[in-house]
This record gives structure tokens, sequence and C-alpha cells, in this order.
């Protein structure tokens, strides 16, 4: 009783949304006068508690930034006015990292120098005008090397180039850490973005990969700013240009898939358009599918610019450096320079969308993976906080589900599970391999299906239907022992359940149909004694007893030898041709002696 109650005051602590100080707290007024088995009870229980906590806060970190992400691409994409952009950056890096000052540089490259074009938090003229020279500084480091940086004390940090003005600026400014991350575009840096405080700080890796998530949206924003503003100095190009922006960005902050996307573009160049990802999958087509070649679209990627390729035009689809995708557009081999630069932002918004759907696809899947990690390794633990955790991502726990895990050693897991995420209702790789639940499922099929989608052999072990967790748990223990004999037994590329593979299946089988398994290997011939009133199984079984020897089978069972071969004959027809082979007469031996016990 005491356990329970401890539990239930903590979880009602949890439920308020204690922190883990007044846990502790608690844990400590209960303990004291307690025996210590009851102490020891409080003490594990508080442990549960914390952990629980933690795991809560961390969910709610991620839930966070993967928010904040998505909010500040959106109010990026709103803005058109250059400075508004810039303003937006820096305020929004100074809110998520919780720094005393952000700031933004960009870079002069005719001059050498990359100059602060915007602060918050600065109350420093001198540091608010301050240039650097290429290479210079933090800053002038993470330009040239196009590298993240940060230090938790500058001035004691060697690692880069230290000048007179460069120091009073930042000495004036009274910053202490910093951590500066490039703006790129195609190979191209254009800035960096900063975060600093006025105190000794260690950035963390979340905190450097969230501040260069935010720089690629960053970039990719102020290069549609600049756009937007060469365009309006463009007279007529002003309100086509506008409209265009206006439509795509409006698409892809409605959520519209990637099919939309082209066809708006499409419509907007007049002419066809197809999408394709980074490792050339097409994505969406509208008119004439066509595969971009791999050089126009290194071209396009140095270069940072459609290029043209006999009758096509090719766009890389870039987030920074990164290579996202590409878009072709057809049917229009001579463009203009205004149509080809709508042809670079719909690149750009493109990039944007894909961008979108990979954080959220990223978080969803961690999200997945965590649920699949949890429900294998401790299904116990609270299975009513499993079901519903399963619920809300769509997948019914306490229904029947098949456990499928499936093997490749010729692709990634990551591109497996990918391939795996349309034909079941929850993916995930564990134990470095990848596990599917599917209400219903053929792991032969599957295991055809997986081949061909990543061009080599897939092997599928499955087990189920098994339902709730602890159950789904057991089914997972059986699917790797079907998987492990698969490939044991050379049978590669396909797929079966332990009741598929015999009586390989039966011993290895926790909980195996013994005598489903009989009845499967000898049906036909059990259905024809039964019919007919024959006596097959018993020449059989005296057959097999007498060594395959048709003297004395005839012997023992008082009859012709004719009338044994006919029975044999018989057999062979209900049976198949190779019944008598090796592997098989071993499988009908096992499948008698089972009748001889169960009978």
């Amino acid at each position: 009783m005491m356990g329970v109650r401890a539990y239930w005051e903590l979880l009602e602590l949890l439920a308020d949304g204690a922190d883990g100080t007044e846990l502790a707290k608690l844990a400590a007024t209960r303990a004291s006068g307690l025996t210590p088995d009851e102490a020891a009870h409080w003490e594990a229980a508080t442990e549960a508690a914390l952990r629980v906590r933690r795991t809560l806060v961390e969910h709610q970190r991620r839930e966070a930034e993967l928010s904040a992400l998505v909010d500040t691409a959106n109010d990026l994409a709103r803005l058109r006015d250059p400075e508004a952009v810039l303003q937006q950056i820096v305020h929004r890096v100074r809110m998520l990292l919780g720094v005393d000052v952000s700031y933004l540089s960009l870079n002069d490259l005719a001059g050498g120098q990359t100059f602060m074009r915007v602060t918050e938090g600065s109350a420093s003229a001198l540091f608010q005008q301050l240039s650097l020279g290429i290479g210079e500084g933090l800053g002038g480091l993470v330009a040239q090397t196009a590298r993240p940086y940060a230090t938790p004390d500058y001035f004691a940090d060697s690692r880069f180039k230290h000048t007179r003005a460069i120091d009073t600026a930042v000495r004036d400014e009274g910053l202490v850490s910093i951590i500066g991350v490039p703006l790129t575009l195609g190979r191209r840096v254009i800035g960096v973005l900063y975060a600093a405080d006025r105190a000794l700080r260690t950035f963390s890796p979340e905190e450097v990969a969230l501040l260069s998530s935010l720089a690629d949206h960053a970039a990719i924003s102020i290069d549609n700013a600049q756009l937007l503003a060469e365009t309006r100095r463009a007279n007529s190009s002003i309100r086509r240009a506008e409209k265009v922006h206006d439509q795509l960005t409006a698409l892809v902050l409605r959520g519209a898939d990637f099919q939309s996307v082209a066809a708006a573009v499409a419509q907007v160049l007049d002419g066809g358009i197809v999408l394709h990802d980074v490792a050339g999958v097409e994505l969406a087509c509208v008119g004439k599918s066509v595969a971009p070649p791999a050089d126009a679209v290194a071209r396009a990627q140095a270069g940072g610019h459609a290029v043209s390729n006999g009758d096509i035009w090719v766009c890389a689809v870039l987030a920074g450096p990164e290579l996202l995708g590409s878009l072709v557009l057809t049917g229009r081999p001579e463009l203009s320079d205004e149509d080809r630069r709508l042809f670079e932002r719909a690149g750009l918004v493109t990039a944007l969308l894909l961008l979108l759907r990979r954080s959220v696809a990223q978080a969803e899947e961690q999200v997945r993976g965590e649920l699949l990690t949890d429900l294998l390794t401790a299904p116990d633990r609270n299975p009513a906080a499993l079901i519903a955790r399963g619920r809300r991502l769509g997948v019914n726990l306490a229904a029947a589900h098949h456990v499928l895990i499936a093997h490749a050693d010729g692709v990634s897991r990551a591109r497996l599970a990918a391939a795996a995420s349309g034909h079941a209702a929850l993916v995930g790789v564990h134990a470095e391999e990848v596990v599917l639940l599917i209400a219903d499922a053929d792991p032969d099929k599957l295991a055809q299906a997986l081949s061909a989608a990543v061009g080599c052999p897939v092997t599928v072990g499955a087990a189920g239907p098994a339902t709730g967790p602890a159950e789904l748990a057991v089914a997972y223990a059986e699917a790797g022992r079907c998987l492990r004999a698969l490939r044991t037994l050379g049978r590669d590329g396909t797929g079966a359940s332990l009741s598929g593979l015999g009586f390989v299946g039966v011993l290895l089988g926790d909980r195996a149909d013994v005598a489903g398994f009989a009845h499967r290997t000898l049906g036909p011939v059990l259905d024809y004694d039964d019919h007919r009133g024959t006596e097959l199984i018993r020449t059989l079984r005296t057959y097999f007893s007498c060594g395959a020897s048709l003297t004395e089978t005839k012997d023992v069972l008082h009859v012709h030898v004719n009338t044994v071969v006919q029975r044999l004959d018989r057999i062979a027809t209900l049976l198949g041709p190779d019944w008598n082979a090796p592997e098989r007469a071993l499988e009908i031996q096992l499948a008698l002696r089972v009748l001889t016990i169960s009978s």
C-alpha cells in the first residue's frame, strides 16, 4: 500500500505540473519517520516520477522548437520588405535561444568584408557599426569557412583572429559568449547569424542545430525578400512577381502538396514542371516527365541559378548548401530574364515546402520511433499510456496487428523504413532493424514490394496477429526468430511467419500450433481417409518405419506389394511428387509423429 500511495501522490504532482524540486521535496517530507522498506518505496517512486518529468520536459522542448521553426518560416514567408525580414530573424533568434543580444551580418564580397546589418538587444553604437574583414573575428571565420563556431569565452578563444577594432566593439557591448552560423545560398555565404550572452555560456549542440535551422530559413527568406525588392524596381514585372510570390507562398502556408505547387508554377511559366527529390525520385509532374541530367543539377547547384540544358531548364532546390531536389521546366526552350528569375523563385518556395515537410516528418518519425521502442522494450510498464500514445498517432494498439521485421543488406535502415511507411500502421527502426505493425499482413508480398522499392532483396519475418502491448512484444520476438530462420535457410528476399516455415516453425515457435502443423502437412491424406475409409496414413507410417522398403511394408500391412505401390501413388497425387524428397519426407514424418502423440 505504501508503494501505491507514493506513486499516486507523485502522479498527482506530475499532473499539476510540478517540477523536480517539488517532487524531491515531497519525497523528503514523506520519507522522514518511515521504515527502511517504506523509504525505499518512496525513493523508487520519486526516481520514476523524475524520469517521467524529464521525458515530458524534453518532449515539450522538442515540440516547442518544431512549432517555433514552423511559426518562423510562416512569418518570414509573409514578409516582403528586406528590413522587416532581417528584424524578424534576429528577434526570433533572441527569443528562441534566450540570449542577451542577437545580430546578423551580411557579406560584401567585392569589398572583402562582412558588416553588421541588424541587431536586437545591443546597447553599443560602436558594436552596431562594426565591420569585419573576411577571416577576422569569430564572424569573419564563419563567413570564410561556412561552418558554425561557438565560444563560451570570446576573449580567451584563440581559434580565430582577434583584431583591436573587433575586440574593442565586443568589449564595449559587454559580450562574453558568442555563437555564429553561416547564412548560405547554394555554395555562397551571404552572411552570418549570431546569438550572444554577456556572461559565460556553453552553447549545446541542440542550440547550434536550432540556430542553423533558423539560418537555413533565414537565408531563403532574405534571398526571397531581396529578389522581390529587385523585382519591384523592374516596372512592369512588379505586379506579376508579387502575384506569383503570393500565390506560391499561400499554397505552402495552406499545406499544399507537391503536385499543387508544381501545377501553380507550370501555370505561371506556361510550361511543364517536374519536381524530383535529392535521390531522383519524382515527387510531382505537370506535363512531360523528364529526369534532370546530373551535370545540369550540379551546375545549377554550384551557380545558384537555373541553367539551360538543351530544350529544358533545370533549377536546383537548395537549403543553404544542401541540395534538396530539382525542378525541371519543359516546353520553354527560351526564357526571358524575368521568367528565369520566377523559375528560380519557385525553386526557393519549393525548398521552403521541402524543409517544412522534412521538419514535420522528422518530428513525427522520432515520436513514432520512441513509441515503438517503448512498446517493444517495456510493454508492461504502462500499457494504457502506450495505447493512448498510439491513438494520438492514429494507431489502435488495442486492436489486432501483425508484427513484421524487414531486413536488407544493401540499403540504409532509414530508406527501408521510408519505403515501408506506406504499408503499415506504425513503422520504426528498433534494434537496428525496421519493424512494422500491420493489421492484415502477407509477409511474402510485402517482401516483394519492398525489394522492388529499394532495389535489393528484402527479407521479412512476421508474427501475429497480437493484441495489446504485451502480446505485440511477444510477437516481435517471434518475428525476429522467423527472420533469422529465413536468412539461415537461404530464403533472402522472401517473407513468412513461423507457421509458413513448416517443421522449422514448429521447432522455433513459442506458441506454435502443433496440431495445425500436422493437419497442414497431411491434410489431403487425412481427408481422403475420412471420406473413403482408406488407410493411407497407416501406409505412410508403416512405409517410413520400414525404412522405405516396399517389401517390408507389404509384409507388415499383409497386402500385396502392388497395393502398397498404388497407395503410395495416391499419396503422391495428394501431397505432390516431391513428398519423398529428404526435406519433405522429414516434415511428413514429424507430422505423423505429432498425429500419433495427439491421437
